[in-house]
């Protein structure tokens, strides 16, 4: 379920995802609160584009560090990849 900040007061938070469009977020709010998984997102900026790199706003997804394997189960599920940080192999996105 989506929660806001202070619900997660002392711990410690992963980024799983970062949507790029607003139906990709829904989409993966829907699967989570299925799954009941609690997470919290808020919108920040990342680089994007090959050619002309821009600035972009997304919505960043967080989950608990002990919920990180059922995330990435349910999220693969969906059709999901989870965001992995930078020496681990990972990407953000929806697979194809």
């Amino acid at each position: 379920m989506r929660r806001e900040a202070e619900f997660f007061d002392g711990d410690e938070l992963t980024l799983v995802y970062i949507a790029k469009r607003l139906n990709e977020a829904l989409r993966l709010e829907d699967l989570l609160t299925e799954r009941a998984i609690d997470y919290y997102v808020e919108p920040d900026t990342y680089s994007g584009g090959v050619i002309f790199r821009r600035t972009r706003v997304g919505a960043f997804f967080y989950v608990r560090a002990a919920d990180l394997d059922r995330t990435r189960a349910a999220m693969q599920s969906g059709g999901y990849r989870s965001f992995l940080p930078e020496g681990e192999g990972g990407k953000t996105g929806r697979s194809s």
